[in-house]
């Protein structure tokens, strides 16, 4: 039987009805993942370092679909709570249409810029010409991008997160086949994998777009859009803070490439690209969960149902701390496995990679509560205090460490600095938490 946005969750309901918003970000996360297997393999540690340069860039650029599709979503969905369809409908359309302006005009322009761009990044002289390569394709397809984490989150607001998980599983499958066509059968070296991502991008963004707007004919779906300023203002502002986790994560990624290239050169850079692959899969965990259970929370917001939203709470909060233990004797088990996988081929690149994430996998005791206390926030439509949580987790605390750790503690001050930034964040989520524990009584 379906799961409803207005039903009861017990533990059982809550992970079946989020599952496929995990699994969903989880294969997202695994386009970057499975190009550094193939490029790191196929092509060397140095393809492996542009990529690592050029993703960070990507991300900001996406961030807006991550802006509007989570921001607008709670609005949507809290328009369904409130019994208003059509209206909501109306919400989704235009949220879509702006997808795909931002998308056209920020691509144009990227790729225009595309050299001063990756030298900003941290491309040196001997990165320069496969950073270019690889970052006109995935900046050139940026738009199906944004539309497929938009619809990450719509697709759980529609009720039909099988269908959002069906279109990842698509798109991540033909990441992987054309990986593995222009790679290794075609020798396209790291132009290949730009363009096999980009056309997975498509199949997870183009593909739901038709879906709404010609064959889904009930419930949320794209119609004729209108235009209603303060609704999309409203839904930036919202989705603010996932637009500030991502910017902020990837001007991070930027930071910890430009101390690494200082420090230790371009082979610590291919280290900390591994440790961000398996980092992508590990956060995509927690993002999907806090994206799959996020409309839940806006539909009995706005539904006034203050029982079920102290429910949702509790038990996510339960969730969060279990897969949190469980994510670090996972990751001090998998760290030399997943190493070999990636950069056995130079041993002493391999027992850096190993040592950093040891100590590096630490922050999954603390990254999940703050990922849902800022999607939290967001599902109530406080947007401001979802932003605050982000920046100052995401940018002030990681950032800040980033550029002092080392000085302390040199090379292991790198994978520490992502450890004691995000235990810092924990006490400003749960100083959120507490004092408008009372405005929205979900404890």
């Amino acid at each position: 039987m379906a799961i409803r946005l207005s039903d009861h969750f017990t533990y059982g309901k809550l992970l079946r009805f989020t599952l496929p918003s995990i699994v969903m970000m989880i294969i997202s996360s695994l386009y970057s993942v499975v190009d550094g297997l193939f490029v790191s393999n196929f092509v060397g540690d140095l393809a492996l370092s542009a990529v690592n340069i050029v993703f960070p860039v990507v991300m900001i650029v996406g961030s807006v679909g991550f802006m509007l599709g989570a921001g607008g979503s709670a609005i949507v969905a809290k328009t369904l709570g409130e019994g208003k369809e059509d209206l909501a409908n109306r919400y989704f359309s235009m949220i879509i249409s702006g997808v795909l302006i931002a998308g056209a005009l920020v691509s144009v322009i990227c790729v225009i810029f595309i050299e001063s761009i990756v030298r900003f990044a941290g491309a040196s002289d001997l990165l320069l010409s496969d950073c270019i390569a690889y970052g006109r394709i995935m900046l050139g397809g940026v738009t199906a991008f944004m539309l497929q984490v938009s619809f990450l989150n719509f697709f759980v607001v529609a009720e039909k997160p099988h269908f959002g998980l069906f279109m990842s599983l698509g798109a991540g499958g033909t990441n992987i086949f054309l990986d593995y066509l222009f790679i290794v059968v075609l020798k396209m070296g790291i132009a290949g994998a730009g363009l096999a991502t980009v056309l997975g991008y498509c199949v997870g963004g183009i593909i739901p777009l038709l879906y709404f707007l010609f064959v889904k004919k009930e419930g949320l779906r794209l119609v004729r859009p209108g235009f209603y300023p303060r609704q999309l203002l409203h839904a930036v502002t919202n989705g603010s803070s996932e637009m500030m986790s991502n910017v902020s994560a990837s001007v991070v990624g930027i930071l910890y490439n430009l101390q690494l290239m200082r420090i230790i050169g371009e082979t610590g850079v291919a280290a900390y690209s591994v440790m961000m692959y398996v980092d992508f899969v590990f956060v995509a965990a927690f993002l999907g969960y806090s994206m799959g259970s996020a409309p839940v929370v806006s539909y009995h917001y706005g539904a006034e149902n203050v029982q079920e939203l102290k429910n949702v709470f509790k038990r996510s909060m339960r969730i969060i701390l279990t897969a949190a233990l469980a994510m670090v004797g996972l990751s001090e088990l998998l760290s030399y496995p997943l190493a070999y996988a990636f950069v056995g081929y130079d041993r002493q690149l391999m027992e850096m990679t190993v040592h950093g994430f040891r100590i590096f996998a630490l922050c999954y005791l603390f990254c999940g509560m703050n990922i849902y206390a800022s999607a939290f926030f967001t599902a109530l439509c406080n947007g401001v205090i979802s932003a605050c949580i982000s920046f100052i987790r995401s940018l002030l605390f990681r950032g800040g460490m980033v550029l002092l750790m080392p000085a302390l503690f040199g090379l292991d001050g790198i994978w520490m600095a992502v450890v004691v930034a995000e235990g810092a964040g924990v006490v400003v989520s749960w100083s959120f938490l507490l004092l408008n524990r009372k405005k929205y009584r979900y404890l």
